[in-house]
């Protein structure tokens, strides 16, 4: 990230997309501009760039308000977006004169004049100008002269409250440490030079740096004792801080802020520390000597410490899972977008026996990731049922060697799964790595089947992928949830059995997916969270290897679970489908997909018996862990696929003609 103080010496600026705003606290809706930023620069080969306003409009503007609290500093605002995904970070100049700037020069002068944008992006209800007499409008009105796009991004929600830096300064001033720092979607951060205070917590055996935070608008939490990180020099310690007078120990009515940083004895004497604040312990109060505030500080620290270890953002919560098979370059061309933003999350590489230089390339590029590694190739599905068994993690969010993440992209797919105890599994959004303005096959926008039981996607119906355009861009339940990356509980993994091992690779999810719906869990998918795929990184989607295991794991998925009933008349239908496709492959030429076919189908009739006993499981998995009323209607498209596809000709999601409610 490239960060500009002067507005007049910028550099010439490649297909910019641009937005502006005080960008006060870098929430979550902040960040919902920055990831739309960041999928139309890959489109048109752009540089994102952040114009922020210094100092805050508010403070120009109403110079004799003094109600004003800044959620961040400049300094906390230059660090808070170098943990996001942005090329340029400009700081302007806020001034009387600029204020005075009616819609049209604003556009005219700054906007265009100053940055020639391609495409530019902005939040709900954005206002500019003179009186706040631009809008949306105003903006698009000038799209053909200015050569730019605009889009407009909705409210941001989380738990129907909408996302906004006042209310975010409501909830701190209340003393709402949590709600505050939901909304955030990080924790609320102080910083500060450290300078000398009265030694007095050394006496007590709790020795704190006395903070000096420069800016007198920033925004400090009611006084009390909170659990904070602390971040020295980038190093990360546990801690608990202080804010308030001191009643105890001083009588002058100064409020300090103060923090005992846990296992830590350097000398830090003008060092700046930032602090993520994480919780609130207690507030503050009078004792009558020294040692009772000793003996409270004592159950402060405990406290501090069992939330700490406790935290949700610990190492130990979510692990992100990654299974390699002969992958170095995947792991090589991957692996760095997710070690930039694993977000505390501990990374694991499982590898199935791999005869590469995959562990040799891991263990001199990544010597802090661990590695597990399998005594043989299990498959897919055999090789992570292997791995999480070694996996000590709440959460385990598998991922595909060929997977390019983005900012936040876990997080948002955990604080959704710990949202809703109903969900079995959450996928982000899957676009393609090649074609980024477009979905990717494995998984698109959440996977769905139809009454034949074919597997297709929001997004992408058997080979035809659209281009995304946001029309799939609110969370929803869905039938299954992508293997390419996806969070799903650990202990919910295990208790229905985990993966099936007997489908080594292909439609293994949908699979674990069929199965916890019967137990009445739901799958979702939450496209605020996106991903880029490479696909058929592990194994080409045209290989007759892949299109053996998909027609026989599709025979093998309906005969574990679907109805009864409904098999009687499916069963026979199916096969008769699955000679058609046969016939077709070799009408093309295609004769060793043809007998893949042939020889998939003959799998199924061989096993027939291995595959009905695993039914009689999960029919005992359903009696003992069912959790709500059967929910495989849920994401099933009442129609056939095949039948739309090649017959009606209808390609896209949205042509379906069940495309309602009722039946998706």
């Amino acid at each position: 990230m490239q960060i500009h103080h002067h507005i007049n010496d910028l550099p010439s600026f490649r297909n910019g997309v641009i937005t502006f705003g005080s960008f006060d606290g870098v929430h979550l809706g902040h960040l919902s501009i920055i990831e739309k930023m960041n999928d139309l620069a890959a489109e048109i080969d752009g540089e994102t760039i952040v114009v922020t306003f210094y100092p805050h409009p508010r403070q120009v503007i109403y110079p004799q308000d003094r109600s004003l609290k800044l959620l961040s500093t400049k300094e906390e605002k230059i660090r808070l977006f170098d943990q996001v995904e942005i090329d340029h970070l400009i700081f302007c100049p806020f001034t009387v004169e600029f204020s005075q700037w009616h819609a049209d020069e604003y556009i005219e002068k700054f906007i265009i004049g100053t940055f020639h944008p391609a495409r530019i992006v902005i939040g709900y209800d954005h206002r500019f100008g003179l009186n706040r007499q631009g809008n949306i409008d105003y903006l698009r009105s000038y799209e053909e002269s200015g050569a730019f796009k605009v889009f407009e991004l909705p409210q941001q929600m989380t738990r129907e409250i909408q996302i906004s830096s006042t209310r975010i300064r409501n909830y701190l001033e209340a003393g709402d440490i949590k709600l505050a720092n939901e909304l955030l979607g990080h924790p609320y951060l102080i910083s500060g030079k450290v300078i000398r205070g009265h030694q007095i917590g050394e006496k007590l055996g709790y020795p704190t740096a006395n903070i000096f935070i420069s800016e007198k608008l920033k925004l400090v939490p009611p006084e009390g004792i909170y659990v904070v990180r602390v971040i020295h020099k980038g190093r990360r310690y546990g801690g608990m801080m202080y804010i308030g007078t001191r009643p105890t120990v001083s009588t002058d009515g100064k409020k300090s802020i103060e923090v005992n940083i846990f296992n830590f004895n350097d000398d830090i004497y003008d060092d700046e520390l930032y602090l993520e604040i994480l919780t609130f312990l207690r507030g503050d109060q009078t004792f009558d000597n020294l040692d009772q505030l000793r003996t409270q500080l004592d159950l402060d620290k405990s406290h501090a410490l069992e939330y700490l270890n406790s935290d949700s953002s610990s190492r130990n919560e979510a692990t992100v899972l990654i299974l390699n098979y002969n992958g170095q370059s995947h792991l090589k061309n991957f692996l760095p977008s997710v070690k930039r933003f694993c977000e505390g999350n501990e990374i694991i590489v499982a590898d199935n026996a791999s005869t590469d230089q995959s562990i040799s390339f891991l263990r001199e590029s990544y010597p802090k990731i661990k590695i597990l590694q399998l005594d043989q190739n299990y498959g897919f599905a055999g090789g992570y049922n292997k791995a999480i068994q070694q996996v000590n993690a709440e959460y385990i969010i598998l991922l595909n060697s060929d997977v390019e993440v983005t900012s936040q992209w876990a997080t948002k797919l955990l604080d959704f799964i710990r949202a809703h105890p109903e969900a079995g599994a959450v996928q982000p959004k899957i676009k393609s790595f090649d074609h980024k303005n477009q979905f990717e096959y494995a998984g698109a926008a959440g996977g769905l089947i139809d009454r034949l039981g074919y597997p297709f996607c929001q997004g992408r119906i058997l080979s035809e992928v659209e281009e995304d355009f946001g029309q799939y861009d609110q969370y929803k339940e869905i039938f299954w949830t992508t293997g390419a990356a996806m969070v799903i509980r650990k202990n919910l993994f295990e208790k229905i059995g985990g993966f099936d091992a007997d489908f080594f690779a292909h439609m293994e999810e949908i699979d674990l997916c069929w199965r916890l719906k019967q137990l009445g869990y739901k799958m979702y998918v939450y496209p605020a969270s996106v991903v880029y795929h490479k696909g058929g990184g592990t194994l080409s989607y045209q290989s007759p290897r892949k299109t053996y295991l998909n027609f026989r794991n599709g025979m093998s998925l309906l005969l574990k679970n679907e109805r009864g009933l409904t098999l009687i008349w499916l069963l026979p239908l199916r096969i008769i489908l699955d000679f058609v496709a046969a016939l077709r492959f070799t009408m093309v030429g295609e004769l060793d997909n043809a007998f893949a076919v042939v020889k998939a189908t003959g799998y199924t009739l061989i096993n027939f018996p291995r595959t009905w006993f695993k039914r009689q499981r999960i029919l005992k998995l359903k009696r003992r862990y069912k959790i709500g009323s059967d929910n495989t209607d849920t994401g099933r498209y009442k129609g056939s696929i095949i039948w739309e596809f090649f017959i009606k000709g209808r390609r896209k999601y949205h042509e379906l003609r069940y495309f309602s409610n009722k039946y998706l």
